[in-house]
This record gives structure tokens, sequence and C-alpha cells, in this order.
């Protein structure tokens, strides 16, 4: 097999270029070629002739009369033919097509390597049919890496009429959403996404997803971004509220705890409808770890992260699972005290990482999830981010706790049968997020 590039093509002229039936023509070749109307003629190769009879000169190799024999022939190279351009009933081979590595971007493809299927127009929605989605709108403020890994989970979920990203930065919300609208037919959806600059823009939504704030730096605490987070979601969740009266908030930025309470505080929208994403992030981390430990799949591990998302996460090792057998019978104490401290850390963990910027795909993709456990009113138990009025004996307050939530929001926080250390260990986060609340609110309080 020879690979013909142009300068094959220059060789030949005007004339013709003739090559072998498994032989590959470059693309620019093929363009070289069409351009100076040179023919590119596949030739067939032709059968190796018989040996000579008696009457014909002896073959080289072959006995003669006195009995020598001439030296052992070198190789046969096969020999080939052009095909006759004048045959009508046989026409030239078709070419084989270059080999997929050597396309270049804008290549046009051979037709045998073309699915028919690329060239069918793809079925068109008839005018006023329905869309058949669940959701009419979700806004996502916030078009970071957090807030875009976010709208495209939601995106390709394909339940959504349309998903419309918000950021203040001119063109960053708009060329992210265009980004993602050239994927739907790569990943089969239809979803509708759109980037503006203000909330006003994006219309009314009935979800509203809070991911704007400062991300932490090397060295910062979640802590640390309090102030300056607090105005920057305090006023997001003052306009949510006011253009979608019935909207669900989902807030992302940290602190996380004290945000979702700063954000039910600024919407004065009922508790049940300002949720915080941590829970699910945390669950998830520490699944994570577990299968990477157990040598089990993540999946196969159930576990729910309560408490504060932060220093006061809790995870309830009475109510943790792996592969259906309880998580202190298939790890020992040591190693699951650990992966409750990694996974606690997680967070600071990668942003020590990246060196500038924090976490991004997981937890975007937790608060998607959460946005389609609502959609969908699941009937799932995750851990969220809900304000408690005497569940778990805490008498009011935010804290990560087991929940179901539903198309407005929260439905029921669960109760389930905690150890006496774990429900000790919820409730004195919920005591401590309470303290970061109340001085939250003394800073932020108009003098």
């Amino acid at each position: 097999m020879t690979v013909f590039g142009v300068d094959a093509v220059e060789s030949a002229g005007t004339g013709e270029l003739v090559v072998g039936a498994k032989d590959i023509i470059t693309p620019l070749a093929r363009e070289l070629a069409r351009e100076r109307g040179v023919r590119i003629v596949v030739a067939t190769a032709r059968p190796a002739a018989p040996l000579a009879s008696a009457n014909q000169a002896t073959p080289v190799g072959s006995a003669t009369s006195n009995g020598s024999t001439h030296p052992s022939p070198a190789p046969v190279t096969p020999v080939f033919t052009r095909s006759s351009s004048n045959d009508a009933h046989t026409p030239p081979a078709p070419l084989r097509p270059p080999a997929p590595a050597l396309y270049r971007r804008g290549a046009p493809l051979h037709p045998s390597v073309a699915p028919a299927a690329l060239h069918q127009p793809r079925p068109r929605r008839p005018e006023g049919a329905g869309t058949g989605k669940s959701v009419k709108r979700v806004v996502v403020v916030g078009a970071g890496h957090v807030g875009m890994i976010t709208a495209m989970k939601l995106a390709e979920a394909n339940i959504i009429e349309e998903v419309v990203l918000v950021d203040i930065a001119e063109g960053l919300a708009a060329g992210i959403a265009l980004d993602l609208t050239h994927s739907t037919a790569l990943l089969g959806f239809d979803t509708k996404v759109r980037g503006v600059t203000s909330l006003a823009e994006a219309g009314s939504a009935d979800y509203v997803v809070i991911t704007a704030g400062r991300a932490r730096q090397p060295g910062m605490s979640r802590t640390d971004l309090v102030e300056v987070n607090a105005a920057i979601v305090g006023g997001i969740a003052r306009e949510a509220a006011a253009i979608s009266p019935q909207t669900v908030l989902l807030v992302v930025t940290n602190p996380l705890d004290e945000m979702t309470h700063h954000a039910w505080r600024a919407s004065g929208l009922p508790a049940e409808r300002v949720i915080g994403m941590a829970g699910v992030l945390d669950s998830s981390r520490f699944q994570a770890l577990t299968g990477l430990a157990a040598d089990s799949s993540p999946s196969a591990v159930s576990a729910l992260a309560l408490g504060s998302h932060g220093d006061e996460m809790v995870i309830p090792l009475s109510q943790a699972r792996v592969g259906g057998t309880t998580i202190t019978a298939a790890l020992p104490e040591a190693k699951v005290t650990a992966l409750v401290d990694r996974a606690r850390n997680s967070g600071a963990e990668i942003v020590g990482l990246l060196k500038s910027g924090s976490a991004f795909f997981a937890p975007g993709a937790s608060a998607a999830r959460m946005v389609l456990a609502m959609a969908t009113n699941s009937d799932e138990i995750i851990a969220a981010t809900v304000r408690a009025h005497g569940q778990y004996g805490i008498a009011d307050g935010y804290v990560g706790l087991p929940a179901r939530l539903g198309r407005t929001g929260l439905r029921e926080i669960v109760e389930l049968p905690l150890a006496a250390d774990e429900l000790a260990a919820v409730r004195t986060a919920a005591a401590r997020i309470a303290e970061r609340v109340a001085d939250l609110e003394r800073t932020s309080a108009p003098s």
C-alpha cells in the first residue's frame, strides 16, 4: 500500500496518476488533482503469466536440456494494468477512501465513510405542537465553571424547554450557551439554551440556580467568602423572587449554609422554596472515595452527608452501606474515618491541586441532580440544606438533612433512625450554622 500526496499529483502534470486499488490518496492530493485536471486512475492486478510450454522459451530457473539449471528467480512483482476508460461495461474500481487519520478539518467525506443518516434531515416538530417538556425554564445565575456544568447537565436531561445562563460579563453566558447549543445534535437533546446578562432578560423561571459568587482561593475557608458573596447572593435572590414569585431558589454559592439562609431572608420566599446544594455533593464525594477504597462501584455505596458543608459535615455510618453490607463490616474503622475526613476536606484538596479556582464538575452535576429531582417529583431521599422545624430535635434553622424534593421545592424532611452520637453531631452542626448566620445578619444589617 502506498500513500499518494501532493508531490505525486505535481509529478503527474496534467496527465494521469495511476494508483493501486489498495493505495491511499490524501485529501489535499485529491483537491490538487481536481484543480489541475489530473485524472486519478485505479489500476487492477494482472494474473502472473503461466509457465512456458515445451516449444516456448525456457522460463527462468527451470531445468535445461543438459540438466543444468538457471539461478532461482527473484520474487515476481505484481504487474498492474490500467482499466480501460472506454469499456462501458467494466467501470474503474472505486477509489479506496483515505484513512480517517489523514482527514483534515473541512475535507470532504468519501461517500463510503459518510453514513447515510448524516444526509437525512432531522424530523421537525409540527407547528404548534407541544414540546412534551415538564418544565418551562430554568435559570442558572453565574456562567462560571459550576454554572456551565449545571446548564449542560440540565439541557442534556431534555425535560426542560429552556435553560438560560445569566452572567454580567458581556458575551460570556451567550458564548457558553451557543457552544452548548452546538452539541444538541451530538448529544441528542433539543433543549433551548440561551445566555443573557440579566435576570430580567432571562424571564420568569420555575427554578433559579444561584452559582454566582467568588470562588475560594488556596488558603481561604468558606467563611472567608461570607461578606462578598452575601452581597451577590442577596441581590440575586431579591430580583429572582420579584421576577418569578413562584420560583424555587437553589443556592450553590459558598459558604453554602449561610448563603442559603441569606437567600431565604432576602427573597422573602417560603423556606420550602429556598434550598441549598451541599449534601448531594458531599455524599457523592464520599461514595466515590469509598468505592475506590472498597474496590466497588460508587453506585453500590449508599450514604448521606448531613450537617454543614464544611467542618461539621456528618456522615451517619449507621446508615451507610457498601453493596448491601454495613460500611463498618466492609472496611476497617480507621479506613472509614479517613474516608469521612477526606470527603469533608475534598473541596480544599481540589483547590490546593488546581492552584487557582475550585471544584466544578461534581458541584455542577450535583446542582443539576437536585433540580431534576424537583422537576420529576422524584421520591428519592437526598441530602439537602433545608430549614428544620423540630425535626431531629432542631427547633429552627437551615442545616443539611435527608429530604424528598418535589415540583415546588421541599416536600418533606425524612427522619432516619440515627445513632445517638450521629444525632448529636447533626444538632451541633445546626447550632454552629445558626451562630454564623447570626454573625452574618449583624454585619449585613443596615446601619
